[in-house]
């Protein structure tokens, strides 16, 4: 066994160098599954600290791993993924348990010792006796006033079967002989507990005597039960990213049929501290296969790189590839990525696959990367390819001269706003801002801020800061929605920009906005409606090559969720200058077809719609069901006192349709009111979460209804999809602020659909039955009126049927009325008899 100075000296190294490589492992060797004995032995280390959190898919990843350097990455993304508070620079989670596991060896000497796992899991104990008792074995007792597993008081006791045996944990089950050296043939228990006493009854002996007569007081049964819950590994975390982290690696697979290809880089341009690498694939059309899908052929590929500095790795990346098959014969393909580098030298390792002949390019060569002090526009090794980049090269910032708007602080922003900004650089002349494109102002001293009109409902608004030298040229832009709430998920073309002219190249740079507990799984660049490129990580940015004379076009990027959620932008290029100004509206319906009786209606055709805008007809350009789309719905619950008779119903009417309506890809969040609105529970798919939500609600007080319904609209801003707000409320609204007007007004602009349930409206309250119905109607929601809370399940039922059986049809506006106007909406229907309903209009 190692001596414990050498484990103390090993776990510093690991606390503080994060597991470092010492050198690159196998770099030729096919990929193979090796035994922990085999590795080298700080990773076998690892996976002793680590037994009682990894999971099988884990292990079994990291022990097919063969460099050291991919090692050590997924011991980072190990505890990444555990990562308590990943918004922090410390990883505490990790921190902890290796504090634990250093004193773990300190006191055990083996992470495989049965002490050591409960220290672990449960820390340092609160007292911890050696204790040396004639006749009995040596040992140990462990006691805990709480323990963190467990919650409660227990004490262990530990013994060692000779003199340097491993130490056990004795359970009551096994008997009070197997704690004796000499105690063959004595049976009873009685008897040899005054044994123990006898031996055992004064100074640290005290101790065992204790712990024995605890483990009674649990019984056999109840203390291995005990013991079952303090010893039970932490639940692991997900194992979907064992996925992304394997689908970085360049390891090709056993027995891989390789092509040639040639790899080059060029260093354009400086972005910041870093230069800007841009790596060039050049593959001949003969060496690899096409792909032919009714008629459209095209070449497919995933490019797959890694960058190593000193031994370890510094960066990884991924792209897609989608190639029309469009080429002249003998003309190569190029294949065109992008890095930003700090100056020196790396190993770049780049792997490309053939997706249709299932071979691949590898290669792995040295890189030294220049300091650039600007744009170098005609430095490429190949001549050529730096005149038809340099158009797309020319659009590199720098990243001198910068600004930045700071959002104002707190939610509901409305009336007049101050905006500031932070900007860098020296070369500013002045700064205009512009809210939803009318209103315009101009700063033209430091600093660059400026007080704006929001009116008088919390609206989403867009706020462009755009940054001007002395000679109007720009410098510099930002762009944020105001109100947006905190679920925006949205991409934004930073480049190219609206109507510019571009002959050769241009390059296309995304900004994508995302929820702090979200990820981004990918960014796909568009052409037209042809896929040039999907970027797996950012840097978001992606030359894309033209044809010579390219006329109007527009670039498009839509960037996804893991769970399928997904939001776009779209710029024209080689625009016409009467359409260099035109912002083209996106329109998305999700439309419910009802038949007479009010049941929807499944299997219809793109065919069977036709969309009226302002009464002008429209043309589709995407048709799906929504049973394969995204879900984010809430609930508004009236909590007022006259609820109070219904409120359990209410509850479990609400559960229920959670349970029934939420799938892992969707969201849902619960939302009281009385006389305030009140978030009960956030976004999220977690049943137990929205359960907990509903749990302790207390009818009581007024209602705000029109207040509590726009909060419940506002929490919904920046979320793209299929969303639905249902409100459950009986009565008349007493204390809003807002009136019924402006709610409607706000809700028309929301684009929620609201499902409204009046609950016990008698005929005197026809005018909140009117009302309630006008949101619904508004929206493209329905509503609901019953007597009793008994019918809420039912209700809930039909609403849930109705969101999974809606289709989604999307299309461009062709409407040229003026913007902030509000534009009306129809959707008929072939077949005869049916109703379509989605919202009334929209606001641009």
């Amino acid at each position: 066994m190692p001596s414990r100075p050498r484990f103390q000296l090993l776990f510093f190294a690991l606390l503080v160098a994060g597991l470092l490589a010492t050198a690159l492992f196998g770099e030729d060797e096919k990929a193979k599954k090796v035994k922990k004995k085999d590795l080298p032995e700080q990773y076998q280390l690892f996976l002793d600290t680590v037994d009682l959190l990894i999971s099988k898919a884990e292990l079994k990843a990291f022990l097919a791993i063969e460099k050291n350097y991919q090692r050590d990455a997924f011991i980072e993304r190990f505890w990444a993924e555990r990562d308590t508070y990943p918004d922090t620079a410390r990883n505490e989670y990790r921190e902890r348990w290796m504090a634990r596991a250093e004193e773990a060896f300190r006191i055990t000497g083996d992470l495989t010792d049965e002490r050591a796992k409960v220290l672990l899991l449960n820390g340092l104990p609160d007292a911890l006796v050696d204790y040396d008792c004639h006749e009995l074995w040596n040992g140990q007792v462990w006691y805990y006033q709480r323990a963190e597993s467990i919650g409660q008081e227990i004490a262990l006791l530990f013994y060692q079967v000779g003199d340097h045996g491993r130490y056990r944990l004795w359970y009551p089950s096994e008997g009070l002989a197997v704690l004796f050296q000499f105690a063959q043939g004595i049976s009873d228990q009685n008897i040899l507990f005054n044994e123990i006493e006898k031996n055992c009854g004064f100074g640290d002996g005290e101790a065992v005597l204790a712990a024995i007569s605890m483990t009674r007081v649990y019984g056999k049964l109840g203390f291995t039960t005990l013991v079952a819950d303090l010893l039970r590994p932490e639940e692991q975390t997900g194992s979907e990213w064992i996925e992304t982290f394997e689908a970085l690696s360049t390891d090709l697979p056993e027995g891989a049929l390789t092509f040639e290809a040639e790899l080059d880089f060029d260093f354009p341009a400086r972005h910041k501290t870093r230069t800007v690498v841009q790596g060039q694939v050049v593959v001949p059309q003969t060496e690899v296969g096409v792909a032919d899908l009714a008629g459209v052929r095209s070449f497919n590929f995933v490019l797959t790189g890694e960058v190593l500095r000193e031994e370890k790795l510094f960066d990884t990346f991924r792209y897609s590839f989608n190639i029309p098959a469009t080429l002249a014969e003998g003309e190569a393909i190029p294949l065109l990525f992008e890095r930003y580098l700090r100056p020196g030298v790396y190993q770049m390792v780049v792997k490309l696959e053939d997706l249709n002949k299932k071979t691949y390019f590898l290669s792995n060569r040295e890189l030294e990367v220049p300091q650039v002090d600007e744009i170098r526009r005609a430095a490429a090794r190949d001549p050529e390819t730096a005149r038809i980049l340099a158009e797309a090269n020319a659009a590199i910032s720098s990243g001198d001269t910068t600004i930045q708007i700071v959002p104002p602080r707190g939610d509901l922003q409305t009336g007049f706003t101050r905006i500031d900004t932070m900007t860098t650089g020296a070369d500013i002349a002045y700064v205009t801002f512009t809210v939803d494109k009318t209103q315009n102002l101009t700063k033209r001293d430091a600093p660059f801020s400026v007080e704006v009109d929001l009116g008088s409902l919390p609206r989403m608004r867009n706020l462009v800061a755009t940054a001007y030298d002395a000679q109007d040229q720009e410098l510099a832009r930002d762009e944020v929605e105001l109100n947006s709430g905190t679920h925006r998920f949205a991409v934004r073309l930073i480049e190219p920009r609206r109507g510019e002219k571009y002959v050769r190249s241009l390059r296309a740079e995304a900004k994508v906005d995302v929820p702090k507990d979200r990820a981004v799984k990918k960014v796909e660049f568009y052409l037209n409606e042809q896929l040039v490129a999907s970027l797996h990580q950012p840097p978001f940015v992606q030359p894309i090559l033209l044809s010579e004379n390219e006329q109007l076009a527009y670039v498009r990027v839509v960037a996804y969720q893991p769970d399928g959620n997904f939001t776009e932008d779209l710029v024209y290029v080689n625009a016409p200058d009467y359409l260099e100004e035109v912002d083209v509206q996106f329109v998305e319906l999700f439309v419910a077809v009802l038949d007479k009786d009010s049941r929807p209606v499944p299997g219809l055709e793109l065919t069977d719609f036709t969309v009226f805008e302002d009464e002008i007809e429209q043309a589709p350009m995407r048709f799906d069901l929504v049973d394969n789309l995204p879900i984010h719905a809430g609930i508004l619950v009236d909590v007022s006192a006259s609820m109070e008779p219904s409120m359990e119903m209410a509850k479990l009417g609400a559960l229920q349709f959670f349970e029934q309506a939420i799938t892992p890809k969707d969201r849902a969040t619960l939302i009281t009111f009385n006389d305030h609105p009140q978030l009960a529970a956030k976004f999220t798919n977690d049943i137990q979460t929205l359960a907990g939500g509903l749990a302790g609600l207390k009818a009581e007080r007024g209602t705000a209804l029109y207040d509590s319904l726009i909060f419940a609209l506002y929490y919904f801003n920046g979320i793209k999809g299929q969303r639905a707000l249902v409100v459950l409320s009986d009565g008349q609204d007493e204390h809003s602020r807002f009136t019924f007007e402006n709610t409607l007004e706000y809700a028309r602009r929301a684009g929620v659909s609201i499902y409204t349930i009046g609950l016990d409206l008698g005929r005197k309250e026809a005018d909140a039955r009117k009302k309630l119905r006008r949101f619904a109607d508004e929206t493209g929601g329905r509503s609901f009126f019953i007597e009793t809370a008994g019918e809420l399940p039912g209700i809930y039922e039909e609403i849930q049927r109705e969101l999974r059986s809606r289709y989604y049809v999307a299309y461009q506006s062709t409407n040229t009325a003026p913007e902030d106007s509000f534009r009306t909406i129809e959707v008929k229907l072939a077949p005869p008899g049916l109703e379509a309903k989605t919202l009334r209009g929209y606001y641009p």
